[in-house]
């Protein structure tokens, strides 16, 4: 189904809304990126939607492969920090296999 060696892609589109709380699941879930090598492309800068709709938080996250972006979303430390996340916010989340181009 993938192609194993392509970097993979988190893509998210939040509504927080408890600003104060999200925060525990930001600090939280540091130790799941940094265990699956996750960098952030684009983390809840300003936005301008030209098409459609989308919620007002962007989030991309480069991993080194898409096996590692599913392996992150999976782990028990990302799910941990998850729940911190689901009280306070509603997300639209994908992943997303890299374009080799």
């Amino acid at each position: 189904m993938y192609e194993h060696s392509q970097k993979g892609y988190w893509i998210g589109h939040v509504t927080v809304n408890d600003p104060q709380a999200y925060e525990a699941y930001r600090q939280t879930n540091a130790v799941a990126f940094a265990k699956y090598g996750a960098r952030f492309l684009v983390r809840g800068g300003a936005q301008d939607v030209v098409e459609g709709s989308l919620r007002p938080r962007a989030v991309v996250i480069e991993f080194p492969s898409i096996a590692a972006a599913h392996d992150c979303y999976h782990s028990p430390e990302y799910q941990a920090a998850k729940a911190l996340r689901l009280p306070v916010s509603l997300a639209d989340l994908c992943i997303v296999e890299g374009w080799a181009g």
